[in-house]
């Protein structure tokens, strides 16, 4: 293959591979969110303690991320088909990976909702402030540094997960590198894929890093 045809192929591949993995963060957010401060404040010590809600959330979390991604993937076909029409490309991808996300990410926000300081939420209690207020204005501005970490974390993550479905045709750099490194024996393209692939995590690593730093007051700027 020559080098422009590499070089083509490659930037197609990381714009399919970032079309799927932000749609897939952004998506598994808006219900990771709400799941892993549900997860907080239902737990023993969490300002709206219900134990059967708890228990019951975290069962289902913990059994959706037990389940690896690549089995996940052909197990929910039939939903994928049903979501968005096909099971392959990279519209398709974007079903499962918000599934397997969703957990995850709802994990990683209830373990940055702990990093709170209790006496601030107990502060917002003595003032009067109701549950949806402690959550709005307390909890989720005074843990955003850590929020940034974890989406910097579940963004990577999702990037590996993209590059496993290139195995039932999902599309983007993983494709790639399965098509011609795996079954046309051309390492070459592999390697280039992964590099790709090490850049874009790098960067969006290092933009995270830089908007959680910039957003904790811990620090000074």
């Amino acid at each position: 293959m020559e080098f422009n045809q590499l070089v083509t192929l490659l930037y197609k591949g990381a714009l399919e591979t970032l079309y799927m993995v932000i749609l897939s963060t952004a998506c598994s957010y808006l219900a990771g969110i709400p799941l892993g401060v549900l997860l907080f404040i239902t737990d023993k010590n969490g300002i709206c303690r219900c134990r059967i809600v708890n228990t019951v959330l975290g069962v289902i979390v913990n059994l959706t991320r037990s389940i690896p991604f690549i089995i996940l993937l052909i197990a929910i076909l039939p939903f994928t088909r049903l979501v968005a029409g096909t099971t392959i490309g990279t519209n398709a991808t974007v079903v499962p990976l918000i599934v397997a996300a969703i957990p995850f990410i709802a994990r990683m926000v209830e373990s940055s909702l702990k990093e709170v300081d209790q006496g601030v939420i107990e502060a917002a209690q003595a003032m009067g402030s109701s549950n949806f207020q402690i959550i709005w204005k307390v909890l989720l501005p005074e843990a955003k540094p850590s929020l940034f970490v974890g989406c910097t974390i579940a963004f990577a993550t999702l990037l590996g997960y993209s590059a496993m479905a290139g195995f039932t045709g999902g599309g983007g750099l993983g494709a790639i590198a399965i098509n011609y490194g795996y079954y046309r024996y051309q390492a070459n393209i592999m390697w280039a894929t992964v590099f790709v692939l090490v850049i874009i995590v790098q960067v969006f690593q290092e933009l995270g890093m830089f908007i959680a730093n910039k957003t904790d007051k811990r620090i000074r700027n």
